[in-house]
């Protein structure tokens, strides 16, 4: 037995352990990434429905997610005081999830895309929040170590980058290959779906080890919504990383619009879903080595600024149907992407621990709680957002028989909502990070 076994919390991680940690971030990348890079383009480009009530699909079930998901935190964290894990929700989630994930693009007729879509797409969204919870809680409790503890988000965030990479580029493909329509839809969910509960399931089981606690009571919702609401830097970090998420997945809806109609090759998506994420498998570690020697919130700043200025600066050149510079501009986008992921979730760790201090009350599940309802929260307006954008600009929806021409009004909101939208939010971003590094030196002080 391993001091880590022992409650200590100071053994090395091991790479076994690391890995069955991480690998569960391969199943969440993946329903992250495919709902949000292609829920809303077969809503309104293969199933027909108009781009204001895609949106409303798309949004509704994640706003239930919101409310649900600290539900599911103090849920967590009274099942680690009574067991000493938290094993029981991640096995529900992690069952569950493929299920809802692949019956969202198994729609049996277009006649019921909208219900169909919106119901299953809910059971989803509630599966997903039974997993990611009490999984976002572990790395506060995986070892008493901050190296160990940024250890293990870095296999997380490599593992998740890996599952958004293969899953966001072997979608596409899979639809294409299987001569698009819902026919091709309906391959890509089972078999990413199938993916999915592979590392899921993987997770839940090999996370058994990590022993949790949390206390020294445990706290129904309303207590531990209490007692965590005097955690300022928490809430300034978990603004500025939602406003970053809203950013992120704005531009990756938008992406299959660019492709199709501003590169005039739908096939372009996967291409520059990879030029985004691909960057991350090399660029995290660099990261993360950055982050030690100058400062998580330093190579935080600069990264965000970075993305917004790249994002900007893609504008002329989809409206050009520029390919290469538009695709070498999406890499630049990449590497930021790795630091928006990485940096954040680093540091909430080290937030939630510093609050344990504060209370005496160790509540990681309801402070993973409130933060992946806020991240669930700001994935789902993403889509919603640049639906609106696309109803604004008097976007034309079609089925995958009937395409139309777009107005240039449309081809002007999309490349817009593609590129300028997702700078501008993270810029808003910046202003919460710089009060995040000032009440963090607050408390410490």
């Amino acid at each position: 037995m391993t001091a880590l076994d022992d409650g200590t919390g100071t053994a090395p991680l091991t790479r076994g352990r690391l890995f069955g940690y991480g690998v569960g971030s391969v199943g969440t990348g993946v329903f992250a990434a495919v709902p949000g890079l292609l829920l809303l383009y077969y809503l309104t480009d293969v199933l027909g429905v108009s781009a204001a009530v895609a949106g409303a699909v798309l949004v509704i079930p994640k706003a239930w997610d919101v409310l649900l998901n600290p539900v599911v935190g103090a849920a967590s964290d009274r099942e680690a005081v009574r067991t000493g894990r938290r094993t029981r929700l991640l096995l529900v989630g992690a069952l569950t999830l493929p299920v809802g994930f692949a019956a969202t693009f198994l729609v049996p007729s277009p006649g019921l895309a909208v219900a169909w879509t919106g119901v299953a797409f809910l059971l989803a969204a509630s599966a997903f929040a039974c997993f990611q919870v009490p999984y976002v809680a572990l790395p506060a409790e995986i070892s008493d170590l901050p190296e160990q503890r940024g250890r293990a988000m870095a296999w997380r965030i490599v593992c998740l980058t890996l599952g958004i990479l293969v899953a966001g580029g072997l979608a596409p493909v899979l639809v294409d290959a299987a001569g698009g329509g819902r026919g091709g839809y309906a391959l890509m969910a089972v078999v990413i779906g199938a993916l999915m509960l592979a590392a899921l399931l993987a997770s839940a089981l090999g996370t058994r080890w990590i022993p949790s606690r949390p206390g020294p009571r445990p706290l129904g919702l309303a207590a531990a919504l209490r007692t965590a609401r005097g955690n300022r830097p928490f809430f300034a970090l978990l603004g500025a990383f939602a406003a970053q998420a809203l950013a992120s997945a704005i531009m990756l809806a938008g992406a299959p619009y660019a492709a199709t109609y501003r590169l005039d090759d739908y096939g372009l998506t996967s291409v520059a879903f990879v030029c985004m994420v691909g960057p991350s498998l090399v660029a995290v570690p660099v990261w993360e080595r950055l982050a030690r020697r100058h400062g998580h919130v330093p190579c935080y700043l600069a990264a965000v600024l970075l993305f917004a200025a790249a994002a900007a600066a893609m504008y002329p050149a989809v409206s050009a149907g520029a390919v290469a510079p538009t695709l070498a501009l999406i890499g630049v986008i990449g590497v930021c992407y790795a630091a928006v992921q990485l940096l954040p979730l680093s540091l909430l760790p080290e937030t939630v621990r510093a609050d344990a201090e504060r209370t005496g009350h160790a509540q990681s599940g309801a402070f993973t709680g409130l933060w992946t309802a806020a991240e669930t929260g700001a994935l789902a307006l993403g889509p919603g957002v640049f639906a609106l954008v696309l109803a604004a600009t008097s976007f034309r929806s079609a089925d995958f028989d009937h395409p139309v021409r777009q107005p240039d009004s449309a081809l002007a909101g999309l490349t817009a909502g593609f590129t300028l939208a997702p700078a501008l939010i993270m810029l808003l971003s910046v202003p919460l990070l710089l009060a995040y590094r000032r009440l963090a030196k607050e408390d410490h002080a």
